[in-house]
């Protein structure tokens, strides 16, 4: 398969960020969007169909995840814009989103609540996210206050709309900026994976930079993992040039 570059998505579109839709909601949309570019990808490569190898289309919008995914593995992606096939959330994914709500909880409402509400019975949930929220209260970042959390972006790396969301970025002595996202799995084990996975902080740290107007190289990114008490920073993050290489990559034929 080859990844080119030559598909839109509908104009009808809206970036969910700005729809005040919730975070279920959002997610649910981002999904929709991201099928819709991929169908239209998979209609544009049907038009174009003829003899030789099939071009597959990489689609206008891509998210963080798509990016991450480019990385570990060109000629699975190009798969999957074929052939786009839903996929039921992970166990595991859902425990993730219901951590990052919880966080997301966390972090804006102590701002606002009494100490009396702060011991209020806790919601019944499972003894796995139970323990999630306890490792992280007691590990190195549970007492530290982010300067904004859950921070949506749409940004433009090269001829690509790329869209994702920060989980908190907190602000340095120095004026620098720390950009973590909360991991609620295992640190990867194999070089090639610690470099895909990499690849998100990359974006992030691109982005943050973008929106606080910040020389790239006074942003800092790090993945926590929380159950490991683990701050990992990848050394030698892709720069927007980077970037730029990996989306532009072409796959090797199938």
């Amino acid at each position: 398969a080859r990844l080119a570059a030559e598909v839109g998505t509908p104009a009808a579109v809206v970036s969910p960020a700005s729809t005040g839709l919730s975070e279920a909601e959002q997610e649910l949309v981002a999904a929709w969007e991201l099928d819709t570019g991929l169908l239209l990808a998979e209609r544009e490569r049907r038009r174009r169909r003829g003899d030789g190898p099939v071009e597959v289309l990489l689609p206008a919008r891509l998210s963080v995840s798509a990016l991450v995914a480019l990385a570990r593995d060109p000629d699975e992606l190009a798969r999957q814009v074929r052939r786009p096939m839903p996929r039921p959330p992970a166990r595991q994914a859902r425990r993730g989103t219901a951590f990052h709500l919880w966080l997301e909880e966390r972090f804006g409402q102590q701002r606002l609540i009494g100490d009396d509400d702060l011991f209020a019975e806790e919601e019944d949930t499972d003894d796995d996210l139970i323990e999630l929220r306890a490792r992280f209260e007691a590990g190195e970042w549970g007492g530290r206050w982010p300067s904004a959390v859950e921070v949506p972006f749409d940004t433009v790396i090269g001829d690509r709309q790329v869209r994702g969301r920060i989980d908190a970025v907190f602000s340095e002595p120095d004026g620098g900026f720390d950009v973590v996202d909360w991991k609620t799995g295992k640190p990867p084990r194999t070089k090639a994976e610690k470099d895909a996975v990499a690849v998100q902080l990359a974006a992030y740290r691109l982005a943050w930079a973008t929106l606080a107007g910040a020389p790239l190289d006074r942003v800092r990114s790090a993945f926590y993992y929380v159950r490991h008490d683990k701050t990992v920073r990848p050394a030698d993050l892709l720069d927007e040039a980077g970037l730029i290489a990996l989306i532009q990559r072409v796959p090797i034929a199938e």
